[in-house]
């Protein structure tokens, strides 16, 4: 097939060619793989500058997406390419494979570096793309340590995500560490903070919440300039719109008695057993599986509580009048209660359900948002979502949510969000609007200027 870019993809692609490091701020589906890609080989066989390749990405990603799309596009015909996926044999052979592209997932980025250095061979890439930046947001993390331990040694790397600062400002950090060595944001955390923020919240004498200081985001914001730019599918895609829709469900008195008492006391007695909090932490959990119908006892025994949210799923189901429903689920014991009460639902990760779905063969499929949140094209079996509770995490969220609302959706898409009443669901969706405010302003301060690209 031959690739015919849009204008904002043709200057992305300039971007990565005109700089060593630098940081793709897209949001979801705007082809950030192809714009890499297509950057990648012309490294690689028009200025020569590049040698191998190394492609970081979640395991969805990093399993289907980048080698398909190496596959699909004419003027990437040239480029050869391996998958360290699977068991250690197999890894250890697509990285030593004479390819031009070696693409690993996340999770085994930190055994590549130790494997490499207990082999004593060279490390074998000189740039670096990293797919889902976010994924290495925690400086502490063993997949951030271990490849800021070879960050010297590459000289090229892309970083690639729609969400950089999911949970605020904080974060972005060791992001930025690893696109340009501490040049923008410093060489250390601990810089970072004290230079930017104030502690707003300690536990046990530590220091665990900052909040930017005055002036900082600006500052923050004029320091990623010449390493990231920032694309909003809105501004330069044709996007359906999109509409979120909340429902409040009512619980019931008796079971907002139960929810109370879970709440203040962190234990609640049960005909056939009872529930423990044991902290305010392990709390907030327990009461997200409570607004979702059941909750997990110490034993890990689910106790079911109450219907009211299967009850307003079946509304909605009603209301599709047969159209496909994609829902999102936070635990195991909500993922069979949806089962059961639904035998022809389909879990998005079951071996062909992703084709079937987008053929239009699934009535509903269901979907951890960590399992659907990177790398699934779903837009075309449907154009109606449901949110059966909601995740902590504003990546998460955004990422399912451009599961269907994205280039190639043909409807309206609708956005359902089962919240209820007086519960912790209503604080979560604060929670994701107010980091959203957050990340937004990021995105907004590095918008790319590209006038000249417009046709």
């Amino acid at each position: 097939m031959i690739f015919k870019p849009f204008s904002y993809q043709a200057f992305a692609t300039d971007f990565l060619l005109t700089r060593n490091a630098a940081g793709l701020l897209l949001d979801m589906g705007m082809g950030k793989t192809i714009i890499t890609l297509t950057a990648i080989a012309a490294l690689l066989y028009d200025f020569f500058t590049v040698n191998r390749v190394l492609i970081i990405a979640p395991l969805q990603p990093a399993r289907n997406v980048w080698s398909q799309e190496i596959d699909k596009w004419d003027h990437l015909q040239e480029l050869t390419h391996s998958t360290a996926i699977g068991d250690v044999d197999t890894r250890i052979a697509a990285i030593k494979a004479k390819t031009d592209i070696c693409i690993i997932n996340v999770d085994n980025v930190a055994w590549l570096v130790n494997w490499l250095k207990s082999s004593k061979i060279p490390w074998p890439f000189d740039m670096l793309v990293i797919d889902e930046l976010s994924c290495f947001k925690s400086p502490s993390s063993q997949r951030f340590r271990a490849l800021r331990r070879v960050r010297k040694r590459i000289e090229h790397v892309v970083g690639l995500t729609g969400t950089p600062a999911p949970n605020g400002l904080i974060d972005l950090w060791a992001q930025m560490y690893l696109l340009d060595g501490g040049q923008a944001l410093g060489k250390t955390i601990s810089g970072y903070r004290e230079q930017y923020f104030k502690v707003t919240q300690y536990a046990n004498g530590y220091p665990v919440r900052w909040a930017p200081k005055p002036g900082a985001e600006a500052e923050i914001y004029s320091r990623l300039e010449n390493l990231c730019i920032s694309m909003q599918s809105a501004d330069y895609l044709d996007l359906p719109e999109r509409l979120d829709v909340m429902h409040t469900v009512e619980l019931g008195d008796a079971t907002q008695a139960q929810y109370q008492q879970l709440k203040q006391e962190l234990l609640l007695p049960l005909a056939n057993g009872y529930i423990d909090a044991g902290s305010a932490a392990i709390a907030a959990n327990k009461l997200l599986q409570f607004t979702g119908g059941a909750v997990y006892d110490s034993d890990g025994m689910v106790h079911g509580i109450h219907r009211a949210k299967l009850d307003a799923l079946q509304e909605l189901v009603d209301e599709a009048n047969g159209q496909p429903l994609l829902v999102f689920y936070g635990y195991k014991h909500e993922l069979a209660r949806l089962k059961a009460a639904y035998p022809e639902a389909v879990e998005v990760k079951e071996p062909g359900a992703v084709e079937r779905w987008n053929r239009g063969e699934i009535p509903i499929l269901l979907a951890h948002p960590a399992s659907a949140g990177h790398g699934l094209n779903l837009q075309a079996g449907g154009h109606i979502a449901v949110w059966y509770s909601l995740p902590w995490s504003l990546e998460l969220y955004q990422q399912a949510n451009k599961r269907l609302h994205r280039l190639g959706q043909k409807f309206t898409v609708l956005i359902h969000h089962l919240i209820a009443k007086g519960t912790i669901d209503e604080r979560i969706m604060r929670l994701l609007s107010g980091k959203e405010l957050t990340q937004t302003a990021l995105i907004d301060a590095l918008k790319a200027e590209m006038e000249e690209y417009v046709a």
